[in-house]
């Protein structure tokens, strides 16, 4: 089903980016972020204590992270929802997501964009993404022929149910990491 230009693009079609922290983070913490994303999983609860042993001023962004991890099926399922409703014909025959593992494969970016910006939040990583990853997700989602309003219509749900999740104050700290990211999908082609 995937095209030889899809399985090559996929590899290289990676979020997430540790370069604007490379150099003022420890060795140690660079390494349990970039281990979690190889890995494709969000933080571990002892990834989060050595990460705030090592930078304390990180704890509170620790805990929302985990709170993005602890909830992210309620909130990959709400945002999926709301595709549903929007484009209540994508999932049919003839929809741009089918057949049902085409859908799949859109909701399991879901739950990999809240990963990647739960991985901003805990290493207050505002802007997060890796330039030449989002290039090939772009050259991907073409070749692919992913229906980008509804994957920006997601994200834009995943911000909104995560958001949910925070106090006032928070909601104003946290949605920047999403903003991040909703504003480099906007300019895929």
């Amino acid at each position: 089903m995937l095209t030889e230009r899809a399985k090559e693009l996929i590899p290289k079609a990676r979020i997430f980016s540790l370069a604007n922290v490379k150099d003022t983070y420890p060795e140690t913490v660079i390494n349990l972020f970039q281990q979690a994303d190889d890995q494709g999983e969000y933080l571990s609860d002892s990834d989060s204590q050595t990460i705030e042993n090592s930078l304390p001023e990180l704890k509170e962004n620790l805990k929302q992270a985990q709170l993005l991890r602890d909830n992210a099926e309620q909130i990959v399922e709400q945002a999926r929802e709301k595709v549903l409703v929007n484009f209540s014909n994508i999932t049919e025959p003839g929809g741009e997501l089918y057949p049902p593992e085409r859908a799949s494969a859109c909701w399991r970016d879901f739950w990999h964009f809240l990963r990647c910006v739960s991985y901003g939040v805990a290493g207050k990583i505002s802007e997060f993404t890796n330039p030449e990853g989002l290039t090939n997700m772009d050259l991907l989602y073409q070749e692919l022929k992913v229906p980008l309003p509804a994957m920006i219509l997601g994200l834009e749900n995943l911000k909104y149910f995560s958001l949910e999740k925070f106090s006032t104050q928070e909601k104003e700290d946290f949605a920047v990491y999403f903003d991040h990211l909703i504003t480099k999908l906007e300019k895929f082609s």
